[in-house]
């Protein structure tokens, strides 16, 4: 960007609300308008090369493929977004994503189990579904016309036509509990976004993005990962489900594509501000704000002079995902992976967690992730990842072991719902890298 257009994008952001000041915010908390500096996203981009270049492969085998999958995306097909499955099926090329499970907002033109994308097209697997009144609703057949009185008739209805149900926006619905529900989101994007009060302010104001554009550029990733806190409410309520019966934990992703600016010359002297879902924001005179004519420049009525482009789908995939354990790439095994627990959640854009292991032992034996087995003399528990972090062992929600390294290994003593975390420090912060689903220990009697 030249330094005329920086100084009119100031002015611009300045001539607004006079929102510039969130973005002076070194001396405040940490929070995302806080990390939307240069200096701050760049020492994220650095901390994060350096995971990338100590990065080690994990020797040890589970038997398993590790495969990225995306849970909560939308497409065309819901009333928020405009994207077509092309586009979705390169953003998942690009984010090394192989399987995406579907959640439309349902509508009367369309039956999302039928219509839905589904299928393997281009090498990623496709299943279709919906956001259905606080579910991620993976039904094996059609729903449409039917009413539920409440969220436990819904889950049953779901698991009874063969599919999968999770409980989502959990910030939402944390008094439900559902059982034989499939599980639960363990984080959520859009919730996540939804605690940075300070960035909401800046986002009302469509000049704030200007001001964006050229970290959004240079730091396009790191950007969108300035949303990024532990999702510390979640998870206390996830580790109390888990006790009271299996849960698969999840990502909730929440991809729509539709977060973003476009700039657009009008007719005559006017410039006009849209979304990236084609709704006006503003309309701004040139005559009355001359400072505007740089960035109008020779444009004719019509022309796109600029797009700021928060969320495409490589970089919200790119952020979080739900990698499963799999013995084979069909829908059924994805199924077999969710229902057994085989899984985990990881913030793939701080490094590639795959191999990640966590396991029981004992002698020769061992049991995944997502295992239900009896408590017994002798039995252990391992984790290993590609990086060294901070391992935290959680078990019934309390911490009982922290190290730094990459790997741990823990006598069970007690039966319990144990999982792990693990913690990277990232530019001036530790950040969550990689949730676990739990293995659960029962009683012995």
């Amino acid at each position: 960007m030249s330094l005329a257009i920086g100084v009119v994008m100031s002015r611009l952001f300045i001539a607004g609300l006079g929102l510039s000041v969130l973005l002076v915010v070194s001396r405040l908390e940490a929070d995302a308008v806080a990390r939307m500096t240069a200096v701050k996203l760049k020492g994220v981009h650095e901390s994060i090369e350096a995971n990338n270049a100590a990065r080690q492969p994990v020797e040890q085998k589970t038997g398993y493929d590790d495969v990225r999958a995306i849970l909560h995306c939308h497409s065309k097909w819901s009333h928020d977004s405009r994207s077509t499955i092309e586009e979705i099926i390169e953003g998942a090329h690009k984010a090394g994503v192989r399987v995406i499970m579907f959640t439309e907002h349902p509508a009367d033109h369309y039956d999302f189990v039928t219509d839905g994308h589904q299928g393997l097209k281009d090498g990623v697997l496709l299943v279709p579904g919906a956001e259905l009144h606080g579910m991620l609703a993976y039904p094996l057949k059609s729903l449409k016309g039917l009413t539920f009185s409440g969220p436990q008739e819904q889950s049953d209805m779901i698991k009874r036509t063969g599919g999968l149900a999770f409980i989502c926006h959990l910030e939402e619905r944390m008094d439900w509990e559902i059982p034989g529900i499939t599980g639960t989101e363990m984080y959520n994007t859009h919730a996540d976004a939804k605690e940075e009060s300070r960035l909401f302010l800046g986002m009302v104001n469509p000049l704030f993005w200007l001001q964006l554009r050229p970290l959004i550029e240079q730091y396009p990733q790191e950007l969108y990962g300035a949303l990024l806190d532990y999702p510390k409410d979640y998870l206390k309520r996830y580790d109390e489900l888990c006790q009271k019966f299996p849960h698969t934990g999840v990502a909730g992703d929440d991809s729509h594509h539709n977060i973003g600016m476009k700039i657009i010359r009008g007719e005559k002297d006017l410039i006009i501000l849209e979304d990236l879902l084609g709704d006006k924001k503003a309309e701004l005179s040139i005559s009355k704000l001359p400072f505007l004519a740089p960035i109008a420049g020779k444009s004719k009525p019509g022309d796109v002079i600029m797009k700021l482009d928060l969320d495409p789908y490589d970089r919200s995939f790119h952020h979080v995902s739900t990698h499963l354990l799999m013995n084979g790439f069909d829908r059924e095994h994805v199924w077999e992976a969710l229902e057994a627990g085989r899984a985990y959640v990881a913030f793939d854009w701080l490094c590639d967690p795959t191999g990640f292991i966590f396991q029981a032992t004992k002698g020769e034996e061992k049991w995944p992730i997502g295992s239900k087995i009896k408590f017994q003399e002798g039995l252990k528990l391992f984790t290993i990842a590609p990086l060294e972090a901070k391992i935290r062992l959680i078990r019934n929600g309390e911490l009982v072991q922290e190290a730094k390294a990459r790997e741990l290994s823990f006598d069970v003593k007690e039966p319990g719902v144990y999982r792990v975390e693990y913690w990277l420090q990232i530019g001036d912060e530790e950040r969550p890298w990689i949730l676990s689903n739990p293995i659960y220990i029962r009683p012995a009697q």
